[in-house]
């Protein structure tokens, strides 16, 4: 069973999200995600100051296997691209919780109690 961190929030398209505690979040795709595609090759970011609704498509990770959307688990604008990645797309293989790949500033944090714990994650990805 894949890695799934209690102090992390999920959703059902596999993004995690860390509250960082000063209205914004860090936020990548999940241990279950990466193990799915493999081995990735190539990150596409979103760019600085976009702004972003629940479910909007933001980012794009590229396996050997396949390409994968990565989507906004919450409202707001994307402060921080992780531009490592973009050189090393494998660190999310090796570290999907150590490797974001944007910061979001919330529009609306009360959204945060709408995504997944961690057992319900976990629950859910045993089942996809």
């Amino acid at each position: 069973m894949s890695n799934t961190p209690e102090n992390l929030k999920y959703t059902k398209s596999h993004e995690w999200v860390r509250d960082e505690g000063d209205g914004t979040v860090s936020i990548g795709i999940t241990d279950h995600a990466q193990e799915l595609l493999g081995d990735l090759v190539f990150v596409e970011l979103p760019e600085v100051g976009t702004q972003l609704a629940t479910g909007d498509e933001c980012a794009v990770v590229e396996s050997v296997k396949a390409a994968s959307d990565v989507y906004s688990p919450l409202d707001g604008e994307v402060t921080e691209a992780n531009e490592d990645l973009a050189d090393s797309p494998e660190d999310i293989n090796e570290a999907p919780y150590d490797n974001w790949i944007f910061k979001l500033r919330l529009s609306n944090s009360a959204q945060l109690d709408e995504l997944l714990d961690a057992e319900a994650y976990a629950a859910f990805a045993e089942e996809d």
